[in-house]
């Protein structure tokens, strides 16, 4: 199964990350592959959607987060999450002070989509 890639909704392409179900050492994995996926767009252009539904994180996969997501912020236009129950309140905090930008959060996949491709 492919964790990222890209999908079209509402006319717009959205770079899909899938971490539904990883063990934490599949989330790390996939954080790190990221930036190659996310750096090869033009600068704030990747409307990205993160589905995190029944993941497992450990300290270094949350570090590998953070960092992911300052690599990758020039790049970005819009990002949405979904399924973040088992990420810690804490480090959705913290990921946003790092990041000094927003992860906005949704319950439904099609809440999220549909805000992603708002203009």
């Amino acid at each position: 199964m492919e964790r990222i890639r890209f999908i079209t909704y509402g006319g717009k392409r959205i770079l899909e990350v899938d971490l539904s179900r990883c063990s934490a050492g599949e989330v790390e994995k996939v954080m790190r592959e990221l930036p190659d996926h996310v750096t090869a767009e033009p600068r704030e252009s990747v409307r990205m959607l993160v589905d995190f539904t029944g993941a497992s994180f450990e300290p270094e996969g949350l570090r590998t987060m953070k960092e992911t997501a300052i690599f990758n912020k020039l790049h970005i236009k819009r990002t949405a999450w979904i399924g973040t129950e088992s990420l810690p309140q804490l480090h959705l905090d913290d990921m946003s002070r790092y990041a000094r930008r927003e992860f906005p959060v949704f319950r439904e996949r099609a809440e999220a989509l549909e805000w992603l491709v708002r203009e």
